[in-house]
C-alpha cells in the first residue's frame, strides 16, 4: 500500500514504461507489432531520406554488418540504439495510424498528472523510446489526445537513464535546478542516477519492481501529492 507523500518540485520527469503504463504495451504489442516488420518496412520507404539516415546510421555503429539484419538483431537483444529506436517509431506510428493499438495509461496516473499540471508543476516525459515514439503514444492513448499535458519530451539523446549527466543535462535544458525536479520511475538503476545528480525521486511499484525503502514508493498515483515550490 502506497503512504501518502507530498513533494515540492516545480517539474516531474516521467518515465513511461512500467511507470504510468503497463510494460507489456510496449514488451508485447508494440515491439511485437515491430518484429519481423524491420525489412518490409525498410524496402517500402526506399530512397525516404529518413529511414535512409537511419540505416547510415546503423551502417556506422555496425560497420561490416548488413543494417536491417544489424536492427533485427538489436531488436531481439533491446539494444537501446538510437537508428533502432527511431525506426521503431517510425513502424509503430503505421500501427498506431491504422488503428492495430492505442497505448494505455494507468488511470490513477493519469489523474494525479492532470492534478499536478492543475496545480502548476510542469511535466516532463523522459524514456528510452525516441521522442516520436513518446508523442506517438500520448497522441494516440486510450484516454485521447495527451500530449498537451506535457511541456517536453526526452530521449537518450540527452545521455543514457542510468548515468547522472543525463538529468544535469535535463535541468539544464528546461531551466530548473535539479533539487526542483521530481523524478517517477520503476528503474532503480535510474532512480539512483537521477539522486546522484539531485533530484527527487520516488518510485513506481505498479507491476513487478520491487520498492527499495530508501525512496517513496508509488503503487497508487492517488497518494502522490505535487506541488510548486513556495
Amino acid at each position: 500500500m502506497s503512504v501518502p507523500r507530498s513533494f515540492r518540485a516545480d517539474a516531474a520527469l516521467i518515465d513511461i514504461e512500467g511507470t504510468i503504463s503497463p510494460t507489456a504495451f510496449v514488451r508485447e504489442t508494440l515491439f511485437g507489432y515491430s518484429r519481423g516488420r524491420i525489412a518490409q518496412y525498410v524496402k517500402a520507404k526506399a530512397g525516404d531520406s529518413e529511414v535512409e539516415a537511419i540505416l547510415a546510421e546503423t551502417r556506422e555503429l555496425a560497420p561490416g554488418l548488413d543494417p536491417v539484419e544489424a536492427l533485427d538483431d538489436w531488436q531481439a537483444r533491446d539494444v537501446k540504439a538510437a537508428p533502432l529506436k527511431a525506426l521503431q517509431g517510425l513502424i509503430w506510428e503505421s500501427g498506431y495510424v491504422s488503428g492495430a493499438f492505442t497505448s494505455p495509461i494507468f488511470p490513477d496516473a493519469l489523474e494525479a498528472l492532470r492534478r499536478w499540471r492543475a496545480a502548476g508543476v510542469r511535466l516532463y516525459v523522459y524514456s528510452s523510446g525516441s521522442r516520436h515514439a513518446q508523442n506517438l503514444f500520448f497522441r494516440h492513448n486510450e484516454a485521447g489526445d495527451l500530449r498537451r499535458l506535457f511541456s517536453d519530451f526526452f530521449d537518450t539523446g540527452v545521455g543514457p537513464k542510468t548515468e547522472r549527466g543525463s538529468y544535469f543535462a535535463i535541468g539544464r535544458t528546461i531551466g530548473t535546478a535539479p533539487d526542483a525536479i521530481l523524478f517517477l520511475s520503476d528503474s532503480a538503476a535510474e532512480l539512483r542516477a537521477a539522486e546522484s545528480a539531485g533530484l527527487q525521486v520516488a518510485q513506481a511499484v505498479k507491476e513487478a519492481s520491487l520498492a527499495e525503502m530508501r525512496w517513496a514508493a508509488v503503487a497508487d498515483f492517488s497518494a502522490i501529492d505535487v506541488a510548486p515550490r513556495p
